[in-house]
């Protein structure tokens, strides 16, 4: 399903330097009040308003595709037994009842068959001895993991919200951390572009004409891990579910007769919609549900994405090269010099842009 990448596309083409004092570490209190950078990629110019202006660039008829997955409370703290060693698992992707893909610190410790105990909350209050069972160890600490039933059907009480190793502030309300349409349980990670839109936005966004659909996609570990390969065709990027419901092929096959954009919120809904693409072809468009490992680099063919909202990145992730792919490295690189000029803030909880 990939397309080939340019074997000389270097990791360290997607390098920025971004002062530590525009890491957001909290959200704004208004949602839809985040700034938001509009970039043109035919003119290459760049203008500067907020996320409740978005409609201003959006035309009836276009339809908006939003990733509809929830975040899970996917981090367990877990103390080894005997010898009291604390550490994390960082569940990343359900494969059957109780079996998980999971990411574990420290990882190179723990044995095949440990059976840990989870601490909810890093407490031991209310301890559950033997919570997570280690069935296998595979590299950079990624483990599959066997949860009691106990705590797969109380992560919500077990865990802790999942936030980004560069958020080192407490985040006392859960729900920031959640898009207001999320619906589908199961990522470890939010689809931080949505982040912006309130129910008045998108509301107002409806009354002016613009069609809301939604897929889902479960994100889990390369959206937030940077590419460690030198050469971007060396990464081996991690498979991520996701589906296409009937509603949302509807609205985007109407688009399309319509002659009206499909503008992706967000970089996960964008390579859900690109996998699909890549099976619909220049067929009928219709409902679709399968994994995914496609990695999109510059270079790649968009067959069904016209728009993309998306916030800014981390320097050398998927991520931003798949935001490259779309409007050009040169031109990425430039606005995210300007964001940084501007003062923009930056990552999961930061400000956006909307790329036209």
């Amino acid at each position: 399903m990939n397309q080939p990448i340019d074997p000389a596309l270097r990791t360290a083409d997607f390098s920025y330097d971004l002062p530590p004092e525009l890491i957001a570490q909290e959200p704004i209190a208004n949602r839809h009040q985040s700034r938001l950078m509009v970039v043109d990629r035919r003119t290459g110019d760049f203008l500067h308003t907020t996320f409740e202006h978005i409609g201003e660039f959006l035309q009836p008829g276009d339809v908006v595709v939003a990733n509809n997955s929830k975040v899970i409370a996917a981090r367990l703290h877990f103390r080894r037994e005997p010898d009291g060693g604390r550490g994390e698992i960082l569940l990343l992707r359900k494969q059957e009842d109780g079996l998980w893909e999971a990411l574990a610190r420290p990882a190179k410790r723990l044995r095949r068959g440990e059976e840990l105990t989870v601490l909810p909350h890093g407490e031991d209050a209310q301890a559950i001895p033997g919570g997570i069972i280690l069935e296998d160890r595979g590299s950079e600490g990624i483990v599959n993991v066997n949860l009691a039933k106990a705590v797969e059907a109380n992560l919500e009480s077990l865990g802790d919200m999942p936030l980004p190793p560069y958020i080192s502030h407490r985040l006392d309300d859960r729900d920031r951390y959640q898009t207001t349409y999320a619906s589908a349980p199961g990522s470890a990670a939010a689809p931080t572009a949505g982040l912006h839109f309130s129910p008045e936005l998108i509301s107002g966004l409806k009354q002016q004409g613009i069609r809301w659909a939604e897929v889902t996609l479960h994100i889990g570990l390369d959206t937030f891990r940077p590419v460690s390969a030198d050469r971007v065709a060396d990464h081996q990027i991690h498979t991520e579910w996701c589906t296409v419901p009937a509603a949302a092929a509807r609205l985007i096959d109407e688009a399309r007769a319509d002659g009206k954009r499909v503008i992706a919120l967000g970089t996960t809904a964008a390579r859900t919609l690109e996998t699909a693409g890549q099976i619909w072809g220049n067929g009928e468009i219709r409902p679709f549900s399968a994994d995914t490992s496609i990695f999109i680099t510059p270079g790649f063919e968009w067959t069904v994405v016209d728009a993309l909202i998306t916030n800014f990145h981390l320097p050398r992730s998927t991520l931003l090269m798949m935001v490259s792919a779309f409007a050009g490295r040169e031109l990425i690189l430039k606005a995210y010099s300007e964001a940084i000029a501007q003062h923009f803030r930056f990552y999961s909880f930061g400000d956006g842009m909307l790329i036209v």
